[in-house]
């Protein structure tokens, strides 16, 4: 089987007009070979078909058709002759064909009386058919089916010009229709002729043509099955990474803040043991919201029913509305954390959709969480703002402090990494590094906001 991509250099005009004459739609179509299968079919259909076209040869001797004895092994050999070809219909269809007419033209001279048997006709019909069909060449299809349908005319013209000369009105002796008897035998001659070998045409492109469909067809369902193994993959790799970001996110801060109070409590234990069994409780409640976390996120992997699994109801996904709360969990590690909201109008800060809510939450907390791991600052502040460009809305968030690196302290990478990808993910902006005037760090994201998100939730044309 093969497709050409495109029509090859070589071709003249004439030759690519064929080839678009034969579908302009895929004109350099091949059909593919037949099966195993299909050639045993053949086989076993030319078997079929002789022995029924020697049994009608047999059954026309016994009623008396009227086959002269010294001719009669010429009927069986016309037969055989005509059907044989037949085996190689498919693998070879145009051999079949140029030979089938051969065979037809001097066969019909040779035993006349089989000429016209049921059999014989069929044995040329099918192998007309079988070249339409599966012919991969079809510039030599359509020349071979001219020079056939050229030879047939010749042989019908030599066959009435015969006919009116050596038999004259005999075999028209019963004529009572209105027409004249040779006009009227020409007719219905060529009428079937044209209905014998165009039905083998017709019934041949048509079965060329659906092998094409179910070609496209299955090319096509090839093309959809590739494309949704790869639609998969890449789901899978997005949710890979999404788990990753939202693993880091938990463990990384509720581990820092451990870090930091085990460390305090070390130093305090021997000359303030309140201070260190404050520390510690504040170990023990951040490890309890790790593991708590943790399991949440693994009750959600696990789960393929909804949303709940059989330990409870998942818990909601933070937003924009649960920053304080982050805010306050820093305190106990050292780090005072201002929160300010600017918004452009009331309520856009609530009417942010859910999943962008949720990821300018992680970058904040994320941002938060190197300041506390990675700065000695002791006082950072977050600003949540929105507003209106010319072309779109948008939602920022900006985390800025006045610390140093904190020495000894350089991390992976992965928490930077996994802001970059959120900001990715809603096709927002990263703005990442040191304060050009101040000292510290600073860590601004700007997302984009669809349309009509950011208004007020209680604005009468938002609720219609």
């Amino acid at each position: 089987m093969s497709t050409a991509a495109s029509a090859p250099e070589e071709l003249s005009r004439r030759t690519r007009l064929f080839y678009w004459l034969n579908d302009p739609e895929d004109p350099y179509w091949e059909r593919p070979g037949p099966t195993r299968a299909q050639r045993r079919h053949d086989v076993l259909g030319m078997v079929l078909a002789l022995g029924v076209g020697l049994a009608m040869v047999m059954f026309a001797k016994s009623f008396g058709m009227r086959i002269p004895a010294e001719a009669t092994w010429r009927a069986y050999l016309a037969v055989t002759l005509m059907v044989l070809p037949l085996t190689i219909r498919r693998a070879f269809p145009l051999i079949t064909l140029g030979l089938a007419s051969v065979l037809f033209l001097a066969l019909s001279y040779l035993s006349p009386e089989a000429a016209t048997s049921l059999t014989f006709q069929v044995a040329y019909f099918v192998s007309l058919y079988s070249a339409v069909a599966w012919a991969r060449d079809r510039r030599a299809l359509w020349i071979l089916s001219a020079l056939v349908i050229v030879e047939m005319a010749v042989w019908l013209t030599v066959t009435f010009t015969l006919t009116n000369a050596f038999t004259g009105e005999d075999m028209f002796e019963d004529a009572a229709g209105p027409i004249a008897p040779m006009l009227a035998y020409v007719l219905f001659t060529t009428v079937m002729n044209l209905g014998y070998f165009g039905g083998a045409i017709l019934i041949g492109r048509t079965a060329w043509r659906g092998a094409l469909e179910r070609n496209r067809a299955d090319a096509h369902a090839r093309q959809l099955a590739e494309q949704a193994g790869e639609l998969a993959r890449r789901a899978v790799v997005d949710e890979r990474i999404r788990i990753a970001r939202e693993l880091h996110d938990v463990v990384a801060h509720h581990v820092s803040v451990i870090g930091i109070q085990a460390s305090a409590a070390r130093r305090v234990m021997g000359r303030s043991p309140e201070q260190a069994t404050s520390a510690l409780r504040t170990v023990e409640s951040a490890s309890r919201e790790a593991v708590t976390e943790m399991r949440a996120l693994l009750r959600v992997l696990r789960d393929d029913g909804g949303g709940t699994s059989a330990h409870g109801a998942r818990q909601p996904e933070p937003d924009l509305t649960n920053v304080e709360d982050l805010a306050r969990s820093y305190a106990a590690a050292g780090l005072q954390v201002d929160v300010n909201r600017v918004e452009a109008a009331p309520g856009d800060l609530a009417a942010v959709p859910a999943p962008l809510a949720l990821s300018a939450y992680r970058c904040v907390q994320e941002s938060l969480t190197n300041v506390s791991h990675h700065s000695t600052a002791t006082r950072a502040q977050v600003t949540l703002r929105t507003g209106t460009s010319p072309d779109t809305q948008w939602l920022e968030v900006e985390v800025l402090d006045a610390g140093r690196p904190r020495p000894g302290t350089a991390g992976t990478g992965y928490g930077l990494r996994g802001i970059t990808e959120r900001a990715d993910l809603h096709q927002g902006i990263v703005e990442m590094g040191p304060r050009e005037h101040h000292p510290g760090w600073r860590v601004r994201v700007r997302f984009p906001v669809p349309q009509q998100q950011l208004t007020d939730p209680t604005d009468e044309r938002t609720l219609a």
